[in-house]
C-alpha cells in the first residue's frame, strides 16, 4: 500500500509489448494530442457558469483563465495569471493589477472593462442582489437548449453560489480592477481563482447570436481556443498563437469521450489515443506491461461522498442516515477497490486549509452494531431507499456503490440501485431521490470552498431541494463574513458536526485520485487536480 500525501503522484512503468503512441517532437514541429476521457462535460456547453464539474475542470484550464491562477506543477498555491499583483483595500475590497498586452482569442486586448463585464449582471448575476445571498435560488439541472440572449436560470444561481455578496467589480483604470463585496470576506482572493471566475471577452459575448452559442465556443485568453465542440463526442482545441504565456506547445489538443475504461486503456496501448484518463488501479499493470507507457497522477483535492435527500420518507429521520454512515467500511473500499492508491480523509476537508484544517476530526466510524441500534430506534421497517447511480462518471463508482449496498444490506437497510444516464436524472425532483454519488472539491484553500458551496443557502444540494438546515445556513454565514480566525474555526467545527453527524447531508467515502496513461516520451506532468495543464511551462520543462 502506498502512503501518499494529498499531492502524492505516481510514475509507474513495466515491461513488454504493444506500441505506444508516437508523437513527433522534431525541432519546430508541434505534436497533436488525442486524449480519451470518460466524460467531456456534464452539460452541453463549455461555460464554467453552467459546467461546474470535475470533468469541466479538466478542459477549461486550456481555453479560459482567472485573474489569479494556481500552481499546477506545485501545491496549487495562488500565482499571477491575468493579474500580476493584488492587494487588500479593506475587509470587503480587493484591488488587482492586470497583466498588460494580453490578447483574447479574437485578437482583442484584455482590459479592465472585460473583467468588470465578466462579473456583471449581464454576464453572471441577472437580477439577483448580494442582499439576498441567504435566500436560496431554486433551479433544475436540465441542459440548456434555447438559443436566446437571456441568461439561463442556472447561471445566476451558480454565480451567487460562487459570489454570494459581490456588489460590483469596478474598472479603476484600463489595467486596474477593484472587487467590492457587500460584507467582509477573507476568501475574496480565493473566489477570484475558483472555477466560474474566468475572464471572457465582452465584445465576443455581446456579439454572439445566443448565450448557448457563446457557451459552446467561449472566447477567453487561454493557451488554446475552441475549434469545434460536439457535446458527448469530442472537443478540439487549437493554439492561441498570441498567448501571453508563450507559444503553446501543441498543434492540436483533442479530447474524445470514451465511456468505457477498458476501451480507453486498449486505445492508448494500440496508439489510437495519446493519453487515457480516469483509469482504475487494477488497470495499471495492463498499461505498464508496455515499457513505453506509464501512469501519471495521484491523490487530488477532491473527496467522494454519498449525498442524502433528507426529504425522502425513509431518510427524514437523521438516525437512518447516521446508520448508513456507520455501516460503510471506508478503509476496506480504499484497500480493496483503490488498492491503497488513495486514503480515507478526515471528514470533508483538505490539508491545504492550513490553520483551518481540523486535524483531530474523523468521519463516522465503521460500526455495524451502532447502525442496527440506530435503525431500531428510528423504527425503520425496511422501506426501500433508491440509489440513483451513474455508470462510472466517478472512478470506480459502480463497484463502490455495489459494495456499499451490500454493507447497508448487512445492517438491515434496503437500498436499491437505479441506473441513470445523466446528472439531470440524478437531480430530478420527480419520484424519490434517496441517495446519490457526488464529490466535493477544494477550489481554494478555505472551508468556504466546500461546505457553503455545496450545502449553504446557495449550495447545489439546497438549490435543488435536497437538503436544508437552519443552523447550517447560519454557520455558513459566519464562515463567509467573519474576519476572526477563532470564530471561523469554531463555526467550521460545528458545521461539519451537523453535516456529518447530527443531520447528515453526506457521507465521506474516500479522497479522490485521478490517473492517466501516457507515453513516457510525452513531456507532460500531471497536476494535483482534475485540471490538465498544457501550457508551455508544463511541456518539456
Amino acid at each position: 500500500m502506498l502512503h501518499l500525501p494529498r499531492r502524492g503522484f505516481l510514475a509507474m512503468a513495466g515491461a513488454s509489448a504493444l506500441a505506444a503512441p508516437r508523437l513527433s517532437f522534431a525541432q519546430g514541429a508541434r505534436p497533436r494530442l488525442t486524449i480519451a476521457v470518460q466524460k467531456l462535460a456534464t452539460s452541453n456547453a463549455l461555460d464554467p457558469l453552467i459546467e461546474q464539474s470535475n470533468v469541466g475542470a479538466r478542459i477549461m484550464n486550456s481555453y479560459l483563465e482567472c485573474l489569479i491562477g494556481q500552481d499546477y506543477q506545485g501545491t496549487l498555491s495562488p500565482i499571477p495569471r491575468l493579474a500580476t499583483a493584488w492587494r487588500r483595500i479593506d475587509d470587503s475590497t480587493v484591488e488587482l493589477d492586470l497583466r498588460q498586452g494580453v490578447k483574447f482569442h479574437n485578437g482583442d486586448e484584455l482590459t479592465a472593462e472585460d473583467v468588470a463585464f465578466s462579473f456583471s449582471s449581464a454576464r453572471m448575476f441577472g437580477d439577483t442582489t448580494p442582499e439576498g445571498s441567504d435566500t436560496t435560488i431554486r433551479f433544475n439541472e436540465e441542459r440548456v437548449t434555447q438559443r436566446t440572449k437571456e441568461l439561463p436560470p442556472q447561471v445566476p444561481a451558480v454565480a451567487r453560489r460562487l459570489w454570494p455578496s459581490l456588489v460590483t467589480v469596478e474598472a479603476v483604470d484600463r489595467h486596474t480592477v477593484r472587487f467590492v463585496n457587500a460584507t467582509p470576506d477573507v476568501t475574496i482572493e480565493g473566489r477570484i481563482m475558483a472555477m466560474g471566475s474566468q475572464i471572457i471577452s465582452r465584445r465576443a459575448f455581446e456579439e454572439a447570436e445566443s448565450w448557448l452559442d457563446f457557451a459552446r465556443q467561449p472566447i477567453g485568453t487561454g493557451p488554446y481556443k475552441v475549434a469545434s465542440f460536439t457535446p458527448d463526442v469530442e472537443l478540439v482545441l487549437v493554439p492561441h498563437e498570441d498567448y501571453h504565456g508563450g507559444r503553446p506547445p501543441l498543434e492540436e489538443l483533442r479530447f474524445v469521450q470514451v465511456p468505457e475504461a477498458a476501451q480507453r486503456v486498449n486505445g492508448v496501448r494500440a496508439g489510437q489515443y495519446d493519453m487515457a484518463c480516469d483509469l482504475t488501479p487494477d488497470q495499471f499493470a495492463t498499461v505498464t506491461a508496455d515499457p513505453k507507457l506509464e501512469i501519471a497522477g495521484g491523490i487530488i483535492n477532491n473527496i467522494r461522498v454519498t449525498n442524502f435527500d433528507k426529504n425522502d420518507t425513509a431518510l427524514a429521520d437523521p438516525r437512518v442516515r447516521q446508520a448508513m454512515l456507520h455501516a460503510v467500511d471506508r478503509q476496506l473500499i480504499v484497500d480493496q477497490l483503490w488498492m491503497g492508491e488513495t486514503v480515507v480523509p478526515k471528514g470533508n476537508q483538505f490539508l491545504w486549509y492550513g490553520d483551518m484544517y481540523l486535524d483531530d476530526w474523523t468521519a463516522p466510524s465503521f460500526d455495524p452494531k451502532k447502525s442496527r441500534e440506530l435503525l431500531q430506534a428510528a423504527g425503520y421497517k425496511g422501506e426501500p431507499i433508491p440509489y440513483r447511480l451513474l455508470n462510472d462518471y466517478y472512478t470506480l463508482q459502480v463497484n463502490t456503490a455495489q459494495v456499499m449496498v451490500e454493507m447497508w444490506r448487512q445492517v438491515g437497510l434496503n437500498v436499491e440501485i437505479e441506473m441513470k444516464e445523466n446528472w439531470a436524472q440524478i437531480w430530478d425532483p420527480a419520484g424519490t431521490r434517496g441517495v446519490h454519488d457526488w464529490s466535493t472539491g477544494g477550489s481554494f484553500p478555505d472551508p468556504v470552498a466546500t461546505q457553503p458551496n455545496q450545502w449553504g443557502p446557495q449550495g447545489q444540494a439546497v438549490q435543488t431541494g435536497e437538503y436544508h438546515n437552519d443552523e447550517v445556513t447560519r454557520l455558513c454565514g459566519v464562515l463567509q463574513t467573519s474576519t476572526d480566525f477563532a470564530e471561523r474555526k469554531t463555526a467550521f467545527r460545528r458545521l461539519v458536526t451537523v453535516l456529518e453527524y447530527e443531520d447528515p447531508a453526506y457521507g465521506v467515502i474516500n479522497q479522490n485520485a485521478t490517473f492517466t496513461a501516457k507515453a513516457k516520451s510525452t513531456p507532460w506532468t500531471a497536476a494535483p487536480s482534475f485540471a490538465m495543464d498544457f501550457r508551455p511551462t508544463n511541456w518539456g520543462a
